[in-house]
């Protein structure tokens, strides 16, 4: 229709729900004419409700967005990046990278503010690094398996032929000790190979069950000294998943939790939290989703050591003597072939891990 503009339509900006930043667009008088689910989100308003109200007017400091309106009305950018903090009245002040973006020059085109949390904006960019970082591990793990284990069936193999051929126990005992270490060396090759092996078998599951079946294997392994709480959200729908990749993930974790506690076991005092809720308008892995899955693993031991700390889901990378470092790569693997993503916090007297996995 002649003589019509985007905010007479608003349908015309419904393509705006599916971006993962929160998008406000202001008309000349520096009103509401869209906002889209992820701002309606952030800002814990119905655009119903805001539509047709200046937007500055909803913040106790709303003189910032009046003054990069104006500016923006007044041409003096055509873009413009910033951090800044709003202030509304009942709710916690949001620390805000704000893009403004004036799209034409004319009147009456929108002023477009596109906003997201520093926070959220800081773990995406951590989620993009440690997907990187992991696809990176698993070409090189690959590969380095690969290289150790042809030759190593050769060792074994010729670790045998030799012991048949010597006459002493004593001598044969040298073989015994090639060929030990060459399983081991060989179960090792095995667990890093296991992930791109097994078959990704796919169907509804109900996660608690998952971590009732953790819950159990671990306090049999640890009967006495540990107590693994359990604050369930039982309102949490199906999880398409595989089961037994998910149960792996999670004892991997939990038992990792465990093994950092030792030494408070030993005192009795021992404690790991399996906690699960409901995330809504999440982020994972640069897609938004209306529903996710958060399961966090809290324990009250020493915390993991600032050297390996930015390290912990690289292979053979442990912070316990002994320790293999596969654990935590492998558990990342199988959350990220659900699409999903590990994330951890670490001080002295808690760690958590929490497991973010696609609802829908």
């Amino acid at each position: 229709m002649a003589g019509s503009s985007p905010s007479d339509n608003p349908d015309s900006y419904a393509a705006l729900d599916v971006l993962t930043s929160a998008v406000v667009i202001l008309d000349e008088q520096a009103c509401v004419v869209h906002a889209n689910t992820a701002a309606q989100a952030l800002m814990d308003f119905s655009l119903k409700n805001v539509r047709g109200q200046r937007f500055a007017a909803l913040f106790s400091n709303g003189e910032v967005i009046d003054a990069l309106y104006h500016e923006a009305r007044e041409q003096r950018f055509s873009n413009k990046r910033l951090d800044f903090e709003l202030e509304r009245s009942g709710h916690e002040p949001l620390q805000l990278h704000v893009i403004v973006t004036v799209l034409l020059d004319d009147p009456s085109t929108p002023v477009v503010l596109e906003m997201q949390e520093i926070d959220q904006q800081l773990r995406q960019n951590r989620e993009e690094r440690i997907l990187e970082q992991s696809e990176a591990n698993r070409e090189l793990v690959r590969n380095l398996a690969h290289e150790v284990k042809n030759p190593l069936g050769g060792i074994r193999g010729a670790a045998q032929l030799l012991e048949s051929e010597l006459a002493t126990p004593e001598l044969r005992e040298y073989t015994q000790v090639i060929i030990k270490e060459s399983d081991r060396l060989q179960s090792l090759v095995d667990r890093l190979l296991a992930p791109q092996r097994r078959p990704h078998i796919v169907a509804e599951l109900n996660i608690h069950e998952v971590c009732e079946r953790v819950r159990s294997v671990v306090l049999a392994e640890y009967p006495r000294g540990l107590v693994i709480d359990r604050d369930y959200d039982t309102s949490l729908p199906e999880v398409q998943g595989d089961k037994e990749q998910l149960i792996q993930a999670l004892l991997n974790i939990t038992r990792n939790a465990a093994q950092a506690l030792e030494e408070r076991i030993r005192q009795g005092d021992g404690r790991i939290s399996l906690c699960t809720r409901v995330a809504r308008q999440s982020t994972i892995a640069k897609t938004r989703h209306r529903l996710a899955l958060e399961l966090h693993v809290i324990d009250n031991g020493p915390g993991i050591p600032e050297d390996i700390k930015d390290r912990i889901f690289f292979p053979l990378v442990s912070g316990r003597a002994g320790g293999s470092g596969l654990g935590l790569t492998l558990a990342q693997t199988f959350v990220q072939q659900h699409q999903g993503v590990i994330e951890c916090e670490s001080r002295a007297g808690r760690t958590e891990f929490t497991i973010l996995l696609p609802l829908q």
